[in-house]
Formats: structure tokens, C-alpha cells, sequence
């Protein structure tokens, strides 16, 4: 009886957790489809682009999705493990196990398409590289975002300086964005040049691989955690009624 009482405890903690958990990403979720000054505005601007990578203009609707089932299925395990209701417990098992086997297979894909996502993004970089030279220093949406993400990764363009030579900004100023540049002030093209800041798309690789360390041990944690649940639903389950 006393560990029973645990685990409905530890249940409704850790299912009060994932429904806050689904709660935020629903919000954020919400807030990607809404805001049109997002960096999926840039996408939704290259022409042609890979249709590998189209789909990321779906990402707001993906965490709204996500979110939700969060939501769901925190409330089926906190209402399930309070009420000792059998419905709710098995309809919560049945939602995780169906989320464990669909990351299972989600990283099977990820190793097995790995070269062609690789691909996807080297033939991305035309079509990149055309929409800066177009409109950095005109679009303001474009030129803020585009600010912002290089602030953030510490980079330059796509590739490095040389994607801005052309731009509106470029032709009416002479000079470089400051990221370029590794001093403050301007930032002509001899620094530009002579300091390489490296590219977005370089400086994301090598984020991802940093942290590929830290994302696996997420990923094991969040498995194990997932495989729990389900035993303690299950475990509850069976002394419903007993």
C-alpha cells in the first residue's frame, strides 16, 4: 500500500511536469505560426529551395502538435494515477509507448539519411547566398533576423563575409555587418577579410557537434524516463481494483 502511494505521488509529480512541459511548447509553438518576422520567413523567401528542407516551415504546427499531446497525456497520468482511473492509465501507457517507438525510429532515420540531409543544406547555400545579396539591408523582417542569428552563433553570412558583397546593404554603406568583423565600429571588407568570421552554416555544425555529447545523454535520459512511466502505469494499473 505504501508503494503504491509512492508511485501515484511520483506519477503526478512527473506527469504534472510534462503537462507544464507541453503547455510552453504549445505556446511556442502558437507564437512560430504567428509571428511572420521568425526565421521561417526566410525560408518561405528562397525560391526552389530543397524540399527536404520545406518542411521546416511546418515546425509551428509541429510543437503545437507536440505540445498538445504533452498536455494530454500529463493530464491522463496525473488524473490517471490520482483517481486510480484504468481508462486513463492504459490510454496514458498507449500514448508514451507509441512517442518511445517513434523516436526509436526517428534516430534510425536521422543515421540512415544523414548524407542526404548534409546534401540538402550544401544545395541550400545558392539559394541562401542569392536571398542576402537580395535583400539584406533592404527588408528590414530579413536584415533583423538575419542580425540576430549571426549575433547569436558568433558568425558571418552563410559562408562568411564575401555573401554580403552585392547586398543593398554593402552597395550603400561600403561596409560589412559587424559580426564580420571581430572589432567594433565598421566593418570594412580588408577586416572582414583579414579577421574570417566563419559562416552560419559552419558555426551551426559545429554547435550541433559540441553538444552532440550533451543532446545523446538528453535523449538516453528522456528514453529512460519514458520506459519508467510506462512501468509505473502499468504497476498501477494492475493494483487498481486489488
Amino acid at each position: 500500500m505504501c508503494c503504491s502511494g509512492f508511485l501515484k505521488i511520483m506519477m503526478f509529480i512527473f506527469n504534472g511536469l510534462i503537462f507544464l512541459a507541453g503547455a510552453v511548447i504549445l505556446g511556442v509553438g502558437i507564437w512560430v505560426t504567428v509571428d511572420k518576422n521568425s526565421l521561417l520567413g526566410i525560408l518561405e523567401k528562397i525560391k526552389d529551395a530543397p524540399p527536404e528542407l520545406a518542411q521546416l516551415a511546418n515546425v509551428g504546427y509541429l510543437l503545437i502538435a507536440v505540445g498538445a499531446i504533452l498536455a494530454i497525456m500529463g493530464f491522463l497520468g496525473c488524473c490517471g494515477a490520482i483517481t486510480e482511473n484504468k481508462c486513463m492509465l492504459l490510454t496514458f501507457f498507449i500514448i508514451v509507448l507509441i512517442i518511445f517507438i517513434a523516436e526509436v525510429a526517428g534516430a534510425i532515420v536521422v543515421l540512415v539519411f544523414k548524407p542526404q540531409v548534409n546534401e540538402a543544406l550544401q544545395k541550400l547555400n545558392a539559394e541562401v547566398v542569392s536571398l542576402i545579396r537580395k535583400d539584406y539591408g533592404k527588408e528590414d523582417a530579413f536584415t533583423t533576423v538575419m542580425n540576430e542569428t549571426m549575433h547569436q552563433l558568433k558568425c558571418c553570412g552563410y559562408n562568411n563575409y564575401t555573401d554580403f558583397t552585392g547586398s543593398p546593404f554593402e552597395n550603400n554603406t561600403s561596409r560589412y555587418p559587424e559580426s564580420c568583423c571581430s572589432s567594433t565600429g565598421s566593418c570594412l571588407e580588408g577586416q572582414a577579410a583579414s579577421q574570417n568570421v566563419p559562416g552560419c552554416f559552419k558555426a551551426l555544425v559545429k554547435l550541433l557537434e559540441d553538444n552532440a555529447a550533451v543532446l545523446g545523454g538528453v535523449a538516453i535520459g528522456i528514453a529512460a524516463l519514458e520506459i519508467a512511466a510506462m512501468v509505473v502505469s502499468m504497476v498501477l494499473y494492475n493494483k487498481v481494483g486489488k
